[in-house]
């Protein structure tokens, strides 16, 4: 899209649009977009290829505002160029329900593909949805049909690139040779503190350099001629793309441009009025004249642009409607019809089998049993697959020179998982990578970044409690599995053997709208002996695993300790003491069951003990104040994993005498 309306006065849009909705909300981040407007003019009118009639347009560019506190730059681009974003939503900028939140926020927004906020992260999951982009055309496309063929553009700030997710993310990007990925640094030298020489002093071109990645140094960023050259070249390298702009922040601003305080705070009507007239804009607040409307508008072009591919899809399906189907299907979230069949014949097997396997074992066995009959799973471990078993024997690692289906992420648990975030976003693979339940730490507010925007991220962590033995408390896992628990919209899955195992994964998957954490062991775990009643009623999350005539307490456990808790009931039931067993594998779950379901698995008025080798502050909902805990409340130590759970309490004979303290 190209227009005879001068740039300056199409950037002045932006401008206008951001400086004056900041004003009326009195809260926001005015700077960025000033400064990066020509940019965006540059890269919307030249490359970007979207229509803003359908924002779900398969092959439209991936464009991702990673700092994202400049979000009245991605909105008034979305405005501008017609999407269903209009002025009322503009001059709503921050408002309760507006569809312009604070940062851009997915399936909030048209057009916005992403949440950013949290600087760094919008950056690395570019990394993954231009990972998606190449593993799919790698799958799909045929000679004389590039089906998949788009590009990702991010812009970012100093402070994307300050966070560490940054390194990690690049690294692999540059490992990878994702050469569809281009970045545009806003490099203005202005954080929030103010002039950032005193603390970021990085060759950050040589950074990248090192990456593996093509950098494009000392581009104007108010010169729309030259970072649209830059693009160019960008998009015939072999590498990612760092382009290196250099701007000032709050361009047009008399007074504070270049400066920190037009960094996020609303300029004021007197310095707004200056910057009017400084920019020669001469209209009122939120008028955009219809001849800078029309310049913008992109509904026209991309139609057209949707249009050819639809053509070009026509005739792909005519040739290969297998490959179509499949990849309008995965791009859909859709689950293959076969998939229900072969993980109930995975389940009857497990039943069958009746295995003592630790539960990573376990997953492991459910990933093979689900990859034959679900082509989309893109696995992967940040550098413990051996350890976490997110592999499986027909699995292809992914390289730069080839495609494939299991991702060896490095050592870099945050990066991996909000890749995994992109990858989701992008649409026609469903994610998951493991690394040890510890540094689940490393990678938390991408997993609350994935609960926050209802995808499908499957997040594997092995090695979960103090069964992991001599690594000792550096790697013992104690507050973990509760402080997941906490994340709203995160669903955990903490199994005892292999059928809640694979009934874990089973839920995983078929989740469209939320993560998922599955939670495993590195020990054995015995299998547990069900009816079919109580394998459907795992499907709750919390279920009676072993009843009692006339039960006078309820045993509560996770996991692990579930079996230890069955050989308490056994013992308990020799001593006269009955009680009833129940196994609560996901108790987000659990939770969200109708009250009659609930209050038939924990009857109200008989005692209750929970016992999870974690802290005890969670398990208070269940067993009340009345009731009784066995974890631990303090970090592990380096022994034996037998060594450990005696020192530490799980033992028989101390649920035992627990259940006697709240029966006594």
């Amino acid at each position: 899209m190209t227009s005879s309306l001068p740039t300056d006065k199409m950037a002045n849009a932006i401008r206008a649009l951001a400086m004056d909705a900041v004003q009326k909300a009195n809260s926001g981040h005015p700077g960025m977009p000033m400064g990066m407007a020509e940019i965006a003019v540059a890269l919307w009118t030249r490359h970007y290829r979207h229509n803003p009639t359908n924002p779900h347009w398969i092959n439209r560019d991936r464009f991702i505002v990673s700092n994202g506190h400049g979000s009245m730059l991605h909105y008034a681009l979305l405005h501008l160029t017609g999407y269903d974003l209009p002025m009322e939503e503009i001059k709503n900028f921050r408002q309760l329900h507006s569809k312009t939140a604070g940062h851009p926020e997915v399936h909030v927004t048209p057009g916005v593909e992403t949440t950013t906020g949290p600087l760094g992260q919008g950056l690395t999951n570019a990394v993954g949805m231009a990972l998606a982009e190449r593993l799919l055309a790698a799958e799909f496309n045929k000679p004389g049909f590039n089906i998949v063929d788009h590009h990702t553009y991010t812009f970012v700030g100093d402070g994307c690139l300050m966070e560490g997710i940054s390194h990690e993310a690049c690294s692999l990007a540059g490992a990878l040779r994702l050469s569809k990925l281009v970045v545009l640094y806003d490099d203005n030298g202005i954080s929030i503190d103010g002039h950032v020489e005193g603390w970021f002093i990085d060759d950050t071109p040589k950074r990248f350099e090192a990456y593996n990645w093509n950098v494009i140094r000392n581009v104007d960023g108010h010169d729309v001629a030259a970072v649209d050259a830059a693009i160019a070249a960008a998009k015939k390298s072999d590498k990612p793309t760092l382009i290196c702009c250099k701007t000032v922040i709050g361009k047009g601003s008399p007074n504070k441009a270049g400066t920190h305080d037009v960094h996020g705070a609303a300029l004021g009507d007197k310095e707004i009025a200056a910057t009017r007239a400084a920019l020669g804009w001469d209209f009122q607040p939120f008028e955009i004249p219809a001849d800078v409307y029309a310049a913008w508008d992109a509904k026209t072009s991309g139609q057209k642009l949707e249009g050819e591919w639809s053509e070009l899809f026509k005739a792909y399906d005519e040739r290969y409607p297998q490959e179509a189907g499949e990849l309008l299907r995965r791009m859909k979230g859709e689950l293959p019809g076969k998939l229900n069949d072969a993980i109930d014949a995975y389940i009857a097997a497990c039943v069958e089998k009746k295995e003592n396997i630790a539960t990573r074992k376990a997953s492991q066995n459910a990933i093979q049993a689900l990859a034959p009959v679900l082509p989309e799973f893109l696995g992967g471990s940040a550098d413990l697959t051996g350890s976490n078993l997110t592999n499986w024997k027909e699995c292809v690692p992914v390289r730069a020179d080839h495609a494939g289906n299991h991702i060896n992420y490095g050592v870099r648990e945050f990066g991996m998982s909000a890749v995994m975030n992109g990858i989701a976003l992008h649409g026609g693979y469903i994610p998951f990578g493991g690394t040890f339940l510890t540094f689940s730490d490393y990678s938390r507010n991408a997993l609350r970044m994935a609960a926050l925007m209802k995808i499908r991220s499957i997040f594997v962590f092995t090695h979960d409690s103090i069964g992991l033995g001599e690594d000792g408390p550096t790697h013992q896992s104690v507050e973990h599995v509760s402080s997941l628990r906490l994340i709203p919209n995160l669903e955990n899955w903490r199994p005892c053997d292999t059928v809640e195992s694979a009934i874990a994964w089973k839920h995983a998957v078929a989740r469209r709208h939320g993560p998922t954490t599955l939670i495993f062991s590195r020990q054995n775990l015995p299998y547990m002996e069900r009816t079919p009643e109580q394998i459907l009623a795992i499907n709750r999350g919390g279920y009676v695993l072993r009843d009692a005539p006339d039960a006078r307490a309820v045993l509560i456990a996770t996991g692990s300790e579930v079996e230890l808790v069955v050989k308490a009931a056994d013992e308990l039931a020799k001593q006269g003491t009955p009680v009833r067993v129940v196994s609560m594998p996901c108790t987000d779950l659990f939770d969200r069951q109708d009250a009659a379901y609930k209050q038939s698995v924990l009857p109200k008025g008989l005692p209750r003990v929970a016992v999870e080798a974690g802290v005890t502050d969670f398990w208070y909902k269940y067993v009340g104040l009345e009731g009784a805990v066995v974890g631990i409340d303090t970090f592990g130590e380096s022994a034996p994993a037998g060594v450990l759970f005696k020192h530490f309490g799980f033992t028989t004979e101390n649920v035992i005498a627990k259940v006697k303290s709240v029966l006594a």
